[in-house]
């Protein structure tokens, strides 16, 4: 991976990199970890083992290795008419023209889009954490955001 912006369309779709890579190699150290507990751990009735509990942890290394790969796969793809931003809990389809803005100022972990209505909606596909390739990134963003008609009026 290079912090070189790619040669791409304009509507490639937005993802992030780091992230991406961080997160499949932490859902594999989770897995590998939640099965080596699930090995070692004591397998007779006794003051400190019960079988829920191991149920519990498995449950709960499923439980992580899920929001971590939901992490790694948030993205924004973007088309003549608009955007669909996937976020780690929402996803939200807009027009161009109720777009506002763009901001990714110094400091900020990633893209917000400045709605007409006053609303923001955060863009967790173009991140700080990319340097170089997220500030290219977000001003492709902010250029489709004008071509598409929306942008400061």
């Amino acid at each position: 991976m290079t912090n070189e912006p790619a040669a791409t369309s304009p509507y490639a779709p937005f993802r992030p990199r780091l992230t991406r890579l961080f997160g499949r190699v932490t859902a594999v150290v989770l897995v590998i970890g939640g099965i080596v507990l699930l090995y070692t751990s004591p397998g007779a009735e006794g003051p400190w083992y019960d079988p829920l509990n191991t149920m519990a942890m498995a449950l709960l290394v499923v439980l992580c290795v899920l929001l971590v790969l939901r992490h790694s796969t948030v993205f924004a793809l973007v088309d003549p008419q608009g955007i669909r931003v996937r976020n780690l809990v929402r996803s939200t389809t807009l027009r161009w023209d109720q777009i506002e803005g763009v901001r990714f100022g110094s400091g900020e972990p990633w893209v917000t889009l400045d709605l007409v209505d006053g609303h923001t909606v955060a863009v967790m596909a173009i991140q700080s954490a990319d340097g170089a390739f997220a500030h290219h990134e977000s001003q492709r963003l902010a250029s489709l955001v004008i071509a598409g008609g929306g942008g400061a009026r």
